[in-house]
């Protein structure tokens, strides 16, 4: 999948992946990570989510990492501020209290440059990549926030009936990515209402990440 089909969806606003409200299972389930307020929220891949809205109002900071600069600019007209934009090498920063959002390639998105991370919020971005992606993906997400602990949304369905994206991942699938770096704690997992975009039963379901390394050193 190539930048254009994103741009392309960000155009012509068909982006039926955009949430209305902040995610259920995040609203229910974040609480698993256990953050003290302040604290920093990485959203990969975030769009104009209104999860950023939501964790503003439960009083955390936000960093987010988006191709579309679109995307960008809609969702700081909608949160009502006017952000700051300067040049970081190859990506665009836009910030403004307690956000940061980077626009451009995620992979060009280093450690150094996205700074401390308390946390991810995965809810539209592995499943968004296909399937050749997503070892890149993992392994750059964990990289670059010192294998923070996540909350982690995932789709799954019957693929031949419907291509993503939403890509479907399984559970063996989250297993095999990040087993070596996290312990994964599966939450819940529901079925999709009216089907995934109205074509497929599917299931969503959310997992708990959390780093081995964090977790010897809390032992």
């Amino acid at each position: 999948m190539d930048e254009n089909f994103w741009h392309k969806r960000w155009a012509e606003n068909s982006i039926s992946f955009h949430e209305a409200k902040a995610n259920p299972l995040l609203v229910t389930y974040f609480q698993e990570l256990n953050l003290e307020k302040d604290s920093r929220v990485f959203i990969p891949l975030c769009g104009k989510t209104l999860a950023i809205a939501w964790f503003l109002s439960q009083g955390y900071q936000v960093v987010g990492a988006e191709l579309s600069e679109l995307a960008i600019q809609q969702l700081f007209t909608e949160l009502g501020v006017e952000p700051q934009i300067t040049q970081i090498g190859d990506l665009k920063h836009y910030s403004a209290p307690d956000v940061d959002i980077f626009v451009g390639d995620i992979f060009n998105l280093t450690r150094q440059t996205l700074g401390t991370v308390d946390a991810i919020f995965d809810r539209a971005a592995l499943v968004a990549l296909p399937a050749k992606m997503r070892d890149q993906y993992t392994l750059h997400i964990t990289a670059i926030t010192d294998s923070a602990p996540q909350l982690l949304i995932t789709f799954e369905y019957d693929q031949t009936r419907m291509d993503g994206p939403p890509f479907s991942v399984s559970g063996e699938e989250v297993n095999n990515h990040y087993h070596d770096t996290y312990d994964i704690t599966p939450l819940a997992s529901i079925e999709v209402a009216g089907m995934l975009k109205g074509k497929v039963p599917a299931k969503e379901s959310v997992w708990h990440l959390k780093s081995r390394t964090q977790n010897s050193e809390n032992a």
